[in-house]
């Protein structure tokens, strides 16, 4: 079966694509969840967990040469992206084998060669650097795409508005997407915000149209990120997306997220994108067989990653100064 909404095409290989997707990252997910109860997740994580549609939706609507920008919440972004999962889990239990060699833990995840241009710990700081890696894309005229995901509590931050302004100024291929999981970590985006919703409608502030998509509807993530990631390559300037969704858990593992109401928590986990997904996807005709072997192999990826992390040493000391500095070291500073 194939969608058609507008320029954007929806085919069952596609969709498989992102099941595949959500998949795997709700299950590496859970598993880095259970290996930070059990200690092996040094510091903190945020997760996805309930949030993993989008990640998924744009990440099959981007190309390979593409860039992604992410926060701190950003496994599924860099995973979605490509990256190793044996790596992505070495970072985060801090080994020698992950992404950082690890030294970078949890909260910034590279990959440059799968264009997962970081996970930024500071609220806001990415956006303008995204712009950057887009106007570098326009002058070298690569036809690279640039997708900077940020978290609702963004559109607060004063970096938010001086990137939406100079992107449209200079008419940049950027597509900004502000994951809106209706928490700034422990405070309602409604109870600080002047606007209901705090990306849509500050769009037109910008002179872009207000876009706002359900972000728990893999496909209607799809759709509308390929039309955005299109326009965007084709000269049609930046765009602005507010995609709505909600974390199943606190903001960070350290955060039990008791300030959510009980049957708030309740709806939204029932709203849950990946066995809405497979049910629809099953409605839709595709065997039950199909999906059980992408779940199994999702399973097996994790539980091959989560072995490969364990059993790698951790860095060694003498390359604590390593990769800081542009010739490798610090010593030039003595």
């Amino acid at each position: 079966m194939t969608v058609h909404t507008g320029a954007a095409e929806l085919t069952e290989a596609t969709r498989l694509r992102v099941y595949r997707l959500l998949t795997e990252l709700r299950r590496f997910e859970k598993r880095a969840h259970d290996l930070f109860l059990r200690g092996l997740v040094p510091g903190t994580s945020h997760l996805s967990l309930g949030m993993e549609a989008i990640a998924a939706g744009f990440a099959a609507a981007m190309r390979p040469g593409d860039l992604t920008f992410a926060t701190y919440r950003g496994h599924a972004h860099t995973l979605a992206r490509g990256a190793p999962m044996p790596a992505v889990m070495g970072e985060l239990l801090g080994r020698s084998t992950g992404l950082m060699g690890g030294k970078g833990g949890s909260m910034h995840l590279t990959s440059a060669e799968h264009g997962a241009m970081g996970s930024y710990a500071i609220v806001g700081a990415h956006l303008v650097v995204a712009n950057g890696a887009a106007w570098a894309a326009q002058h070298r005229g690569t036809g690279q795409v640039v997708v900077c995901f940020f978290g609702d509590g963004t559109t607060n931050i004063g970096a938010f508005h001086e990137a939406l302004n100079l992107a449209v100024v200079w008419h940049l291929p950027v597509v900004f997407v502000c994951e809106n999981n209706l928490y700034m970590e422990y405070t309602r985006i409604e109870d600080v915000t002047a606007v209901p919703r705090p990306a849509a409608d500050r769009a037109g502030s910008y002179g872009l149209p207000p876009v706002v998509v359900d972000g728990n509807d893999p496909d209607a993530v799809y759709l509308t990120a390929a039309e955005a990631i299109e326009d965007a390559r084709t000269d049609g300037g930046p765009a602005l997306i507010e995609a709505v969704t909600y974390r199943h858990g606190g903001h960070s593992r350290a955060d039990p997220g008791k300030y959510r109401p009980a049957d708030e928590v309740a709806a939204w986990l029932a709203r849950d994108p990946v066995p809405a997904y497979r049910a629809r996807l099953t409605a839709a005709g595709i065997p039950e067989e199909t999906l059980h072997e992408i779940d199994e192999s999702a399973q097996r990826a994790v539980d091959e990653a989560t072995e490969q992390a364990q059993a790698a040493p951790r860095p060694a000391p003498e390359t604590a100064l390593t990769e800081v500095w542009a010739d490798g070291g610090g010593q030039w500073r003595n």
